[in-house]
């Protein structure tokens, strides 16, 4: 039994290798899956728009697309930070359920490109019942340091869904 469930994990976390776009939200790293990137901008200015939660920031017009930006430290609970020259904006491509749209997440700053294999790739830690998770795709061990892989359709899932603003 105990063999069948470490094999169904590592079969897991082999499906979750491959490249991934790292960045900085304050001293720590994450990564997202690089196939989920549209593109890296540097900061704009963004426009608010009222009734939003304090993580909405608003949106930006993108070569005429309008897209909602959400600031990943204050959807994580962590302090604002002031904008700096390394303060950009991932344009990622989310699903939720059968629809696709863009949403541009505000981070410190990008760091790099990575591959990584799934034996580098642990599950995300349980931390009890009163912690959700769900939104960390596992944890990257990458040259002695981790890297919080995360499931970026989960952790914008609530918000962009009730925040897009349908171009079509």
């Amino acid at each position: 039994m105990e063999q069948t469930t470490k094999s169904a994990v590592l079969t897991n976390n082999q499906s979750k290798a491959g490249k991934y776009l790292t960045f900085a939200l304050d001293n720590e790293e994450y990564g997202l899956e690089i196939l989920k990137v549209r593109e890296i901008i540097g900061y704009m200015q963004i426009t608010a728009v009222p009734q939003t939660p304090p993580h909405v920031k608003g949106v930006i017009n993108l070569r005429g697309q309008v897209i909602p930006v959400i600031d990943l430290r204050l959807k994580f609970g962590m302090n604002a930070a002031e904008v700096t020259e390394e303060t950009c904006i991932i344009v990622v491509e989310i699903t939720q359920g059968d629809r696709r749209f863009q949403t541009g997440i505000v981070v410190d700053r990008v760091k790099e490109v990575l591959d990584i294999e799934g034996q580098q790739i642990e599950d995300a830690p349980q931390f009890g019942s009163n912690v959700d998770t769900n939104f960390i795709l596992g944890m990257g061990k990458v040259n002695g340091a981790v890297k919080i892989l995360l499931d970026i359709d989960k952790v914008l899932g609530n918000d962009a869904g009730s925040f897009s603003l349908d171009t079509r």
